[in-house]
């Protein structure tokens, strides 16, 4: 099997979506994930203002809204959660996902000083972070204060992970990758903007250049430049579609390089990096 092809089965895409059924499938899995396990009463999910985490919350908040229905128990929510370093640069655009979405509950856990005090701890044992490690400690800092409230309101952490992210490892490994639960996964990166369209979300939010916005030497970096290649390009890849030779090189080296940010801890019976 080609390359391009194992990496379209293993992430589920189609090259074309029924927008209304992938709607349904999105919010029906996080419904049948809860009524399987009926000790979780909660989902939560970090907001960033920028198109995954919007969508994902929208179709959060709607399997919610089902299952309180459908049950008549009052105690299913959604906790969305702000997590800003400081002031974020975008922040009407959070509150404009936040109105969009309409989350049960809003919780601000801003993460500056916690990040401040760790670089501290290991400044004095002798490690000084590096720009992009701080982000990636930015990432991990915001999982850690997601899981505390998911553990104080028998929940789980949703996650915003999609195939044009997935397919190229665009994530911090235990931070915005470290979920339980990924209802967009198959998804590219058009197709969630399809989704939006469709559940009437303002368009400035989706139409946006996507930005990790992790580092504070380049502030407000585009995925796109970061990765070299556009959503446009890894879209059409993930689609099944020929792109430019480059492009495709480009995408696939990310693809085997990042192998291992989405397989579990290796272990002596694991070899994927051996092929």
């Amino acid at each position: 099997m080609a390359l391009q092809q194992e990496i379209i089965t293993a992430l589920g895409v189609k090259p074309e979506i029924d927008v209304d059924r992938e709607i349904r499938t999105s919010v029906d899995f996080l419904k049948s994930y809860l009524k399987t396990f009926p000790f979780i009463k909660s989902l939560v999910l970090g907001i960033s203002g920028g198109q995954d985490s919007t969508l994902t919350g929208k179709l959060s908040q709607m399997a919610i809204t089902e299952l309180r229905e459908e049950t008549g128990s009052a105690d299913y929510q959604f906790i969305a959660v702000r997590l800003p370093h400081g002031v974020q640069a975008d922040e009407k655009d959070c509150q404009d996902a936040i109105n969009f979405i309409r989350p049960d509950r809003v919780l601000t856990v801003n993460i500056k000083e916690a990040i401040a005090a760790s670089e501290k701890a290991l400044r004095d044992a002798g490690i000084t972070l590096s720009d992009f490690v701080r982000g990636n400690e930015k990432a991990r800092e915001r999982m850690k204060a997601q899981y505390s409230i998911a553990g104080m309101t028998a929940g789980v952490v949703v996650g915003t992970d999609h195939a044009a992210e997935a397919v190229t490892g665009f994530f911090t490994k235990y931070g915005d990758g470290g979920t339980d639960i990924n209802p967009i996964f198959r998804l590219n990166k058009g197709q969630g903007k399809q989704l939006l369209k469709a559940l009437g979300c303002p368009e400035h939010l989706y139409l946006k250049h996507p930005t990790a916005d992790l580092e504070d030497d380049r502030p407000g970096l585009k995925d796109e430049v970061a990765l070299g290649v556009t959503y446009e390009m890894i879209d059409r890849y993930l689609e099944g579609k020929t792109i430019d030779a480059d492009a495709a090189k480009i995408i696939e080296n990310w693809y085997l390089k990042t192998e291992h940010k989405r397989r579990p801890p290796v272990t002596v019976f694991d070899d994927f990096w051996k092929k």
